[in-house]
């Protein structure tokens, strides 16, 4: 029996940078009373709180219930009752040099692409200290451009190959990191052997759950995503299209919860 059930974020349970859905919200709350949540995606804290937590119930034993993986697993956050706040367990932060090394690699693997674009909204490199993303349109493309932002990226990269082809550029400019196609316009890089699943393997160890109890939906389950380390380590996993391919299997896991 599956005792708790982990998702991505971005593509898995809400458009690209957008807040839960209402549906997916509602779902999530019923998920929360029979089951722990894991969210485990290469957004930073502050996207899961404007993304997730402003969506969610308030009320703490369905928090508890919750953990945050932001930034590919790199940080782990759970809910403490007794604060009524979110409590920051471990950080895998890089060094100022390392990310000089990562920021270096990721422009000039963008330039050599052939990729950038004219345009871009907000930041295009951003160091989330555990973690540092390229956004080939810009961080903020969402935020400003609304559903028109969300409609520009899902047409840049359809098919997956772009990202795939910059990730080849920059991966051995820096083979002492891991560095993955992540969301619908973005490469991630963390430290080396930091990813999803060692998210999953410090959650394991956290809850004392086995790989057997936990069940696993992501967008970019495929060789060069971030969700793949998920299933290669063994956790089972189902690779969704979308939120509401995943709202779908929630709401079978709910029914017979």
């Amino acid at each position: 029996m599956k005792k708790l059930i982990a998702f991505d974020l971005d593509g898995t349970l809400a458009p690209s940078k957008s807040t839960l859905p209402g549906r997916m919200a509602e779902l999530m709350n019923q998920l929360l009373k029979s089951h722990q949540v894991c969210i485990i995606s290469g957004g930073k804290y502050e996207l899961f709180q404007r993304q997730v937590l402003s969506q969610l119930s308030k009320n703490a034993s369905l928090l508890t219930n919750l953990h945050l993986m932001p930034t590919s697993g790199t940080r782990y956050y759970s809910y403490d009752a007794n604060a009524s706040d979110w409590k920051l367990n471990y950080a895998e932060d890089f060094t100022a040099e390392d990310k000089q090394q990562i920021i270096t690699a990721l422009q000039e693997g963008l330039d050599e692409s052939g990729y950038a674009v004219d345009k871009t909204y907000g930041e295009t490199i951003e160091d989330r200290d555990s973690q540092i993303t390229l956004s080939i349109l810009g961080q903020e493309i969402v935020a400003e451009l609304g559903e028109e932002g969300v409609r520009i990226k899902e047409a840049w990269d359809p098919d997956g190959s772009r990202k795939l082809k910059i990730r080849a550029i920059i991966a051995p400019k820096i083979p002492n990191f891991e560095v993955r196609a992540a969301g619908a316009t973005s490469i991630d890089v963390t430290k080396p052997g930091v990813d999803k699943a060692y998210g999953m393997n410090k959650l394991m160890a956290a809850t004392g759950l086995s790989m057997d109890e936990i069940l696993f939906m992501g967008d970019k389950i495929m060789p060069g995503g971030n969700d793949y380390a998920v299933e290669q380590m063994g956790i089972e996993s189902i690779p969704v299209r979308s939120w509401e391919d995943t709202s779908y299997a929630i709401e079978a896991i709910v029914k017979t919860a």
